[in-house]
Formats: C-alpha cells, structure tokens, sequence
C-alpha cells in the first residue's frame, strides 16, 4: 500500500536508507515525506577521545573536536571549562530510536530504575515480561516504541541516534569516539516513527511519547517533527509538560518558509516552555531549507553538514534544523547543571539573552541570536560578588556575519568583562555523578 504523504523532509530515500544500514557511505540528499501530520526533519550521513572518567582537560586536548564545527562554534568546548552536565539531567529524546549499543551513547542511556534488578521470582525485571514499575509499559528499560508498542528501541533510519550524540555522546570507554554538548547526561528513548512501519500515526505517538516523559522524570523534552497544522491533544500535551515545569526544544521546521506567516506545530505553539530553532551554516546564514522567523523562532544553532553518531557503532553526517536544534537542548542540559535552582522560563531565558547577535539573522530570529554555549554558562543573572550585571540589564552586541562569538571580540561575555575590566570567576561547577 501506497503512503500518504504530506510534509517535506530532509533526508535519504529509501534506497539510500539500506545502503545507510550497511556501511553509512549516503552522499546524495533528497526528500521524502511522513503521513499523519507530523514529519521527522531527517538529515543525511557521511567519518572523530576523552577517557573515563570524564575530564573536560582531556576532552580539550582531542584534536578532532576542531573537525566538530558545531562544538567549537557555540563555545561549548569552552563550556565544559565550568560544566560537563550532570547524570541527573534526563533528556527525553522523541524521535526515530537509538542505538543502545552504541560505545558513545551507551553509559549516557536512561535506565528505568522500575524495571531493573530481580523480581520476586528471581527474574530479571528487564526481561521478565511484566509492567514492574506500575507505568503502563512492559520491560521499558530505556523508553518505548510507540511504533511498534514495543521497548526495543532499534534505530530504523539513524535520524534519533545521530540527534541522541548531538546532545550527549560521551565519547564512548575507548577514547576514539565522538561527545556532544553535554557529555554527562541520562538520554531518554521515545520512539514515535520507524521508516519500516507502514500506516503508523506519528501524531499519536508524538503525544503518547509527550505524556511518557512527563510521567517518567524528563527534565527537557527535544523534538525534531511537526507540521503546517496545529493540534489540540499535541497542545495540551505540551502544555502539561509546561506545568511540570519541563522545557521543550522544537525544530522550527526545513519547509523553506517564514514561520510568522505559515506557522509549524509544534515549535509555534503559544506556550513559554517552548523553544523554537533554527539551523545555519559556518557563515552564520540561515540554511535555505530552514524556517525563519523574528516572532516565531527564538535562536539559530549549527545545523549543517553536523558529525554525530549513527547506528551500529557509526558515525556521520547530517543537516537541518533537527541537529540544530540538538545543540540548543544540550546547552539547556548544562544549563541546568550549573544552575539547578533554575526552572524552566529562567533555562530558556539564559540561553536566549545570552546568544550573539547577528546581522545575518536579523528578521530570522527573535533577537536575531545565534547559541552560545559558554555564555549561557558563564553570564549569570545575579553574582553580586562581581558586580556582573543582569543578562536583562546588560546590552547585547551585534555581530557581523564574519565575525564568531569570543573571538569577534564582540560577545556578551567579552563585554560584560570588558566593563569590569576584571577577569571572569566561574560560577559554581557542575562535575558530579
């Protein structure tokens, strides 16, 4: 049977997606699209060591983070000078899978406290069949697989394990993988669409996987989907995430469109707990695929030709704005890390008001800002030990589209110390569990 298909995607065809299995060589891009109203922005794959236990020194010395574009152009390897995340952190990633296997991702995995050691007979609760916990799911031990209605979380296309390394691979035990904005982190598995199922409702599953995190401890809530339509229940679900204080990171959508005029869902919902990103290139442009908008995207992030992991031990390359929006949700693990009083208006705020300004995202944006990972760590909104004044009180600068961040000389960060003329005290470090 035929697919009904209705929003455009990045990603591989069906074709590529077999050969992608077998060795992760895709080149080519093209597109395809998802029935039930709500897409997967996927990307396309193409192939970078810290030791445990972590050490940001360490993490600092590997030379292949400079091949990380994105890590080194959000300031997040000058991040982890104050924070690395922490394990108390739950991420729930609803997507296409993971590889649970995977020697980067794999320490990082969220284990369902309900569903380990031995029952009463003797069996282990990861395998014995029964709803240990209580929740309505058998065997979840690391999410579930609204797909299938199953706890085995296989990856299918690559699209959730490559957005899962984004925000925290930890390099993996052998030192010659690849880490994430946040290498410390626990990464929750919601799977809600699967390129092998046919006939699958992926709006259904985008709720279902929504209600899944509230109930079971996610902390921030990413979600690369959507659609041109808005929806009640997918509302409501957020909505109540919102009132158990969870943010929720959306891709603004790679339908080439401005969002002011044709808005996407989820990322244009009228909901605070939401944040809304875009993806741009090296050059801090917009990626033509992108959706832009100044009141309906809050901050751009790297979102091009992006190197993470991939199934069955792999690594490679993807773009859109679901890998931007990847690293938006990292920062917003260490964000919490660092500040773990911070609820989640005031995470969202940090990481808006502290994102350099660009000329290039003007009109694009909210605040035409780009991410940057080390400000939202460093520029605290109240140290009076230093005088550092608020991130609300303190002018943010405009960046041309030659210039990067700290070494523009022209950051939030290099000014706040610039008046000061003192140098920077880190705020509290975030180095546990």
């Amino acid at each position: 049977m035929k697919l009904s298909f209705k929003y455009i995607v990045l990603g591989a065809s069906i074709a590529a997606l077999t050969a992608l299995a077998l060795n992760y060589m895709l080149t080519q891009k093209s597109t395809y699209q998802v029935s039930q109203k709500r897409d997967i922005n996927l990307g396309v794959p193409s192939v970078m060591k810290i030791t445990d236990p972590l050490d940001a020194k360490v993490i600092l010395k590997d030379t292949s983070i400079r091949k990380n574009w994105g890590i080194t152009n959000t300031k997040a390897n000058k991040a982890w000078d104050i924070t690395l995340g922490s394990h108390d952190i739950i991420v729930a990633i609803i997507d296409t899978g993971i590889d649970v296997n995977h020697p980067d991702l794999k320490s990082n995995i969220w284990v369902n406290p309900g569903e380990i050691g031995l029952d009463s007979n003797g069996k282990e609760k990861a395998h014995n069949g029964k709803d240990d916990d209580g929740n309505g799911f058998i065997d979840d031990v690391n999410g579930w697989d609204f797909v299938n209605n199953s706890p085995n979380l296989k990856d299918n296309h690559g699209h959730g394990t490559h957005i899962s390394g984004i925000v925290g691979a930890n390099g993996g035990p052998s030192g010659d993988g690849i880490f994430g904005v946040s290498p410390k982190i626990k990464l929750m598995t919601l799977k809600y669409f699967d390129p092998q199922s046919r006939g699958g409702d992926n709006l259904k599953n985008t709720v279902k996987a929504i209600h899944y995190a509230i109930e079971n401890g996610a902390k921030i809530i990413n979600y690369s989907g959507g659609g041109l339509e808005p929806n009640d229940e997918e509302f409501r679900a957020i909505k109540k995430a919102r009132d158990k204080g969870i943010l929720f990171v959306a891709a603004a959508g790679n339908e080439r469109s401005n969002s002011d005029l044709n808005h996407y869902y989820p990322a244009n919902y009228n909901l605070d707990n939401i944040i809304s990103v875009t993806a741009v290139d090296s050059q801090t442009q917009v990626l033509k695929t992108s959706n832009f908008g100044e009141s309906s995207v809050n901050i751009a992030a790297p979102g091009e030709e992006i190197k993470s992991t991939l199934p069955n031990g792999a690594h490679g390359k993807m773009t859109g704005t679901s890998q931007a929006t990847a690293f938006v949700t990292g920062v917003a693990a260490l964000v919490m890390a660092n500040n773990k009083d911070f609820n989640y208006a005031q995470v969202k705020n940090q990481i808006i008001k502290t994102a350099d300004e660009y000329v290039s995202l003007k009109n694009k944006t909210s605040n035409s800002g780009k991410l940057n990972s080390y400000a939202a760590l460093a520029i605290q909104p109240d140290i009076p030990a230093t005088g550092i004044p608020t991130i609300a009180s303190f002018p943010r600068a405009a960046t041309s589209n030659s210039q990067e961040g700290l070494n523009s000389g022209n950051s939030n960060l290099e000014l706040v110390l610039k008046a000061l003329n003192q140098p920077f005290r880190q705020s509290a470090s975030s180095f546990d569990n």
